[in-house]
């Protein structure tokens, strides 16, 4: 145990630290994609796992192609778009269950993100060959540019949800009845939600694959409770710090913090020389302790307000 304990150098540790910022950058702005579909549409998508795959595996082979990165960012965006617009249409069209839905767009992506990388498994694009837009070898720079973008999309996200079409999507996640008696078309939110939340989620894919240096067919894997668990993390510390003044402004920009901390909590794993293969049961457990929280306390509440009016009740 000892050897153990000596073996850990905390110098090591903060100097891992900036590469799990700028990772937790990237994973946050992945975790607004979520954050529309889970809180804010009331939908589970499970083709987050196969989206964000899809966004590395266009970048990637577009740049490979001689594109710029930012244009091959672009058709990542669309891509993910159009995936999403799937899942949409499969629940909204066909009246297949959300859930369903979107583990359908996922098991598909799988073929088609190998043919996108022209059956190969994963495929590398070198920092030294190609110009990215962040890479791993230059993490303070990677920093600065995906907290600029994430910045640039929290407000780009905030502005869009204060319109017409943003407020009729969180209008159709919050009560689908009475949206649809205001004459919202609740089907066509459900899509362009669906699609928007992808589209970011692919976007994240294509950064992740150029900060890593390579888009795999498999990254995507669990992207869906990572972005979870960012969101549950960001909201729980935001409603710590802010309390009853957390708007949705803020919301947004915990969702981006919460990204942050969990790759800061993998990276002090990491550093603990714990197999990282049982960070996934991990991420489960916190994901799952920050979703119990607001039924446990709503319990609690209730539990003593019970109490109170039974002591009301023997002290008559």
């Amino acid at each position: 145990m000892a050897a153990y304990f000596a073996s850990l150098n905390p110098l090591d540790l903060l100097g891992r630290f900036p590469a799990g910022i700028a990772q937790g950058l990237i994973w946050g702005m992945m975790a607004l994609g979520v954050y529309i579909t889970f809180r804010l549409l009331d939908i589970a998508d499970l083709s987050v796992d196969g989206t964000f795959s899809t966004g590395g595996a266009v970048t990637v082979m577009l740049i490979l192609a001689g594109w710029n990165p930012w244009a091959a960012l672009a058709m990542a965006f669309l891509a993910g778009m159009l995936a999403g617009a799937v899942t949409g249409m499969l629940h909204t069209l066909l009246g297949i269950p959300a859930i369903l839905a979107g583990i359908l767009t996922q098991y598909a992506l799988y073929s088609v993100n190998l043919l996108i990388m022209a059956m190969k498994a994963n495929q590398a694009v070198s920092v030294d060959k190609y110009v990215l837009i962040l890479s791993g070898r230059t993490v303070p720079l990677a920093i600065w540019v995906g907290g600029i973008m994430a910045a640039v999309l929290i407000i780009i996200l905030y502005i869009f949800f204060g319109t017409e079409v943003g407020s009729a999507i969180r209008a159709t996640g919050c009560n689908e009845q009475m949206a649809k008696a205001q004459g919202i078309n609740i089907s066509l939110m459900k899509v362009v939600g669906l699609a928007l939340s992808n589209a970011i989620v692919a976007m994240a894919g294509g950064l992740a694959a150029q900060y890593s240096g390579f888009a795999d067919v498999n990254s995507g894997r669990g992207s869906i409770v990572i972005g979870l668990a960012a969101v549950i993390i960001g909201e729980v510390l935001g409603e710590a710090i802010m309390g009853k003044r957390l708007n949705f402004l803020g919301r947004l920009i915990f969702v981006v913090i919460g990204g942050i901390i969990y790759y800061l909590v993998y990276t002090l794993v990491l550093w603990l020389k714990i197999d990282s293969n049982l960070m996934k049961m991990f991420t489960a457990i916190i994901v799952a302790i920050f979703l119990a929280v607001p039924y446990l306390k709503g319990q609690r509440k209730s539990s003593f307000s019970r109490a109170a009016r039974n002591a009301r009740g023997e002290g008559k």
